[in-house]
């Protein structure tokens, strides 16, 4: 139980630390949240326009027939689209956000050291490998399905990916085979 409980709140830590440093310091995620001269224009016309919510334009209204949406397929083809997630009031409460990211992040570290606890014959190798698989499958699932669908830059979450999971593996591979016999 020692290991489970001490290696997830380190990893949790080091999961967090690296986000912190990918996010702000090192600004990894530059290329997917781009500055436009016009955002209070388009702001402005996003709030005349929408209710807080996410869309995709174009689309079609949620009682087409198939052939309604096959039409829309065919007639945008080629054209430009967009995906907004548009919200009426920004409001930045980092301290609730920070302990979300952090609990999701322990939350992780538990199921990571759990799974890696089963392992029979568990060696670093093994724990820094499963780590990383882990990560890969977290990030092949979510950030690179919305660059297959929504064309969104993934290649930061993929350096995410290898470095926290990396980093929590190498972590892990120590602290969880070290002295085997004492669990």
């Amino acid at each position: 139980m020692k290991k489970l409980i001490i290696g997830a709140l380190v990893s949790s830590l080091i999961l967090f630390i690296w986000q912190f440093l990918s996010w702000s310091q090192l600004n990894i995620h530059q290329s997917q949240y781009s500055y436009t001269p016009n955002q209070e224009a388009i702001l402005k016309v996003l709030g005349e326009q929408l209710q807080p919510g996410s869309y995709f334009l174009p689309t079609h209204t949620p009682d087409a027939t198939a052939q309604e949406k096959e039409a829309l397929m065919k007639s945008v083809n080629g054209k430009p689209w967009a995906t907004i997630s548009y919200h009426s009031s920004f409001s930045s409460n980092m301290g609730m956000n920070m302990f979300r990211g952090w609990l999701a992040n322990l939350i992780a570290a538990l199921l990571l050291c759990w799974l890696l606890l089963k392992i029979t014959n568990l060696d670093f190798k093994t724990a820094l490998l499963v780590s990383l698989a882990v990560g890969l499958i977290g990030y092949l699932l979510s950030a690179y399905m919305d660059n297959i669908w929504f064309e969104m830059a993934s290649i930061p979450d993929l350096i995410d990916t290898i470095v926290q999971w990396g980093l929590v593996g190498l972590w892990l591979g120590w602290w969880l085979t070290r002295n085997k016999s004492t669990a």
